[in-house]
């Protein structure tokens, strides 16, 4: 028995190599990192794991009319990692192939059920698969399929004695290999495709790098043929290309002859993409003929909208060399660049709008757009990118959320569960920066839902609480938001626990001194909507700021 499973280990290792080098293949990795198989992706993996299976008849060992052997493995391992479609398809191919060959007679039958028995199986499993218990069901899968394996010999051969002393001497080394087969494949096989999420990470970080290089350009002002300069740097791509409805706008090649500006929009890629608001994938095999103007070295492209006001206001094209499908990656990257290219084009209309501004108030709301907390998110998300790439895309989310609502017009009502988003994006950037400095507590009325509020109100005070409250003591502090129904109007304040508002603001509210902007609009919009603004108290340990709205005009 113990050379029988030694003689095994041997064949296991043989899988073992050949599963280890597929995956480091460039195509093989390709297709596990897309989003979504296509019918020529299964089938090419079906194939790979059925010949492995079938590998794993003919290098097995012989004993008394049956095969120790490593078949089963492949099929649990290709049905957990790619799917039913896999499971089903190769089992299929390699039970009829064992059923066929003349070797083992004897086991041939049982052992070829047993095999597309164990696909079933692996479908059942694969539906509560995930990451951390793969292994552990691939393990089971192993273990499981070859007792059937076992009893189906038992039952179906002619010859019981037979049967019954090659299921004594089999029974342990086939269990115990199949069984650590399949979780040593599988684990091998998911450290290798977890380069899929440190590319992720990679991406995220890459988002940011360009994040930081096109700001200051938005912040001047300056030409858009830089920022297309920059991605076409960052992505390697060869050719980038922004539009708006009618034209395109700006551009950047490798190609030093390629002039692109200003031309009218001819593409019917690009119109598809701005009537529809949806991302647009496609190469030189599609129906798509966007590649007239471009040189024949341009294999492939990516279009995605740009939006202004949540409505697409032009595209951002990005062509590249290589012939392949691009990836799942390049394809998010490209919608999060395109959202923050929609995002920086709308803050930079803030240096439009301070010139058209004919008021104080609408230029102190836009001075709330402080770039030192912008440049403060942006490093605190390259910092997450490192070690947890997740908690970077929600900040990325959270701080396109935050700079969305603080382009909203300030005399304009909006619903209290958008101003609450906003509200909660900043707070979490700032729980991100700074870690356990602080609490929130929310303490909300229901029915909240037809509620209408100034927009940019209470976001200005809840910063107020942390930046000059909390964060100036040693201790971490708590701010609680509250929005209470009183009669006929609400009752919204923003208490901390914090080293307490100075008396002197409490006196200069209403005075016209370039101090406290953000609070002094907030209390001035009030005031002129509701004829009463804040209403600030000082506690005995930090401050209480409270409003009301009236229920009529929420």
């Amino acid at each position: 028995m113990f050379e029988l499973a030694s003689k095994l280990f041997n064949t296991l290792g043989y899988i073992i190599a050949i599963a280890f080098f597929f995956c480091r293949f460039k195509s093989a990795k390709s297709i596990f990192n897309r989003e979504k198989y296509t019918k020529k992706d299964t089938l090419l993996l079906s194939l790979v794991f059925s010949g492995l299976s079938i590998l794993g008849t003919y290098i097995g060992v012989e004993y008394r009319g049956a095969i120790a052997n490593t078949r089963n493995i492949s099929i649990v391992v290709g049905g957990l990692l790619a799917g039913p479609e896999v499971a089903i398809i190769s089992s299929i191919i390699a039970g009829i192939h064992r059923a066929s060959i003349e070797v083992s007679r004897l086991t041939a039958i049982p052992c070829a059920i047993a095999t597309v028995l164990g696909g079933i199986i692996t479908c059942f499993l694969y539906k509560k698969a995930n990451a951390s218990n793969r292994s552990l069901l691939g393990f089971f899968a192993g273990v499981l399929i070859e007792n059937f394996s076992m009893l189906l010999i038992i039952l179906l051969a002619q010859d019981k004695v037979l049967a019954i002393d090659i299921v004594k001497n089999l029974y342990l080394p086939m269990i115990f290999v199949n069984g650590v087969g399949v979780a040593v494949i599988i684990i091998i096989t998911e450290e290798i495709l977890e380069e899929k999420e440190r590319e992720a990470g990679t991406q995220a970080k890459l988002a940011l790098e360009i994040a930081n290089k096109t700001l200051p350009f938005f912040k001047k002002g300056e030409s858009l043929d830089e920022i297309c300069k920059i991605l076409l740097e960052s992505l390697k791509a060869e050719i980038v290309v922004i539009t708006n409805k009618e034209s395109i706008i700006a551009s950047s090649s490798k190609a030093s002859n390629l002039f692109l500006k200003h031309q009218e929009i001819q593409s019917n890629a690009t119109k598809k993409v701005l009537t529809s608001g949806e991302i647009l994938i496609f190469d030189r095999n599609s129906g798509f003929n966007d590649f007239s103007y471009s040189e024949e070295i341009i294999r492939s492209c990516i279009i995605t909208p740009l939006f202004q006001d949540e409505k697409v206001s032009g595209t951002l094209k990005i062509y590249f060399k290589n012939n392949e499908k691009i990836a799942a990656r390049k394809k998010y990257l490209a919608i999060g660049l395109s959202q923050l290219i929609s995002t920086q084009l709308e803050i930079s209309k803030i240096e439009n709008l301070k010139a058209m501004a004919r008021d104080a108030e609408l230029k102190a709301l836009q001075n709330q757009i402080n770039p030192h907390f912008l440049f403060n998110a942006l490093n605190t998300t390259a910092s997450f990118v490192r070690f947890n790439p997740s908690r970077a895309r929600e900040i990325i989310i959270d701080l396109s959320t935050y700079l969305r609502h603080n382009l909203e017009n300030s005399t304009k009502l909006v619903p209290l569960k958008k101003e609450l988003e906003q509200v909660k994006a900043y707070i979490n950037i700032e729980k991100a920066r700074f870690q356990n400095r602080f609490e929130v507590i929310y303490d909300f009325d229901e029915n909240l839902d037809d509620v209408r509020i100034p927009s940019l109100t209470i976001q200005p005070l809840v910063e107020n609480s942390i930046k000059h409250g909390i964060l100036k003591q040693r201790e971490s502090g708590i701010v609680k938001i509250t929005i209470k129904k009183e009669a006929t109007k609400y009752l919204i304040s923003i208490e901390d626990n914090g080293i307490g508002i100075d008396e002197n603001i409490i006196s200069n509210l209403n005075k016209k001194i370039e101090k406290n902007i953000g609070l002094k609009n907030v209390h001035n919009r009030l005031k002129l909507l509701y004829g009463k603004g804040l209403v600030i108290e000082r506690l005995k340990k930090g401050t209480k700021i409270s409003f009301y709205i009236d229920q009529e005009d929420a």
